[in-house]
């Protein structure tokens, strides 16, 4: 399950008058922890800035992110299940927040009921709300690319050369 940071960053950006003008973003990354959401967030933000910095990171709660080709804004979407408990036969509400990006609010609600189509269990959507996040940066394996120290060498080659000498 994914656990998901919000960070704000900010920088000195330079108007079309000449002034100086403080710039705040906010981004939503996929991280383990505050340390690595930090690290991420300078490795993916690029601003041309040079004094730019992380000045929060705040953990998010999320059930569920939708992502879609198009859709410039991200709302957050506040969705209510409703369960029988076996027990007492009383029906409860399980408060679940998702992320889904869309160009309008209609459009998000849309987006959600879409994606959650097939789900069994009766739900409803009480809450959409626009975020102020601009990007949001999921986990992707090939981040953790392995550099290999030079005194090693990959299996593969050595394999590759045992192949090759039983051959010869």
């Amino acid at each position: 399950m994914a656990s998901w940071y919000l960070g704000k960053i900010r920088y000195q950006k330079e108007d079309e008058a000449g002034s100086l003008k403080t710039i705040n973003e906010v981004y939503l990354v996929d991280a383990v922890s505050y340390t690595e959401s930090e690290a991420r967030l300078y490795k993916q933000i690029v601003t041309g800035a040079s004094d730019f910095s992380v000045s929060s990171i705040t953990r998010m709660r999320l059930a569920d992110l939708f992502a879609y080709e198009a859709g410039e804004q991200w709302f957050k979407a506040k969705v209510i299940y409703f369960s029988v408990d076996e027990k007492s036969g009383k029906e409860k509400k399980i408060v679940n927040y998702m992320l889904v990006n869309a160009d309008g609010i209609q459009q998000a609600l849309d987006r959600i009921n879409e994606s959650m189509r097939n789900f069994l269990i009766p739900y409803e959507t009480t809450d959409i709300n626009l975020t102020p996040i601009l990007d949001v940066f999921p986990y992707t394996a090939e981040e953790e690319e392995a550099v290999i120290p030079d005194n090693m060498r990959p299996l593969s080659e050595l394999k590759a050369e045992r192949a090759a000498a039983e051959m010869a």
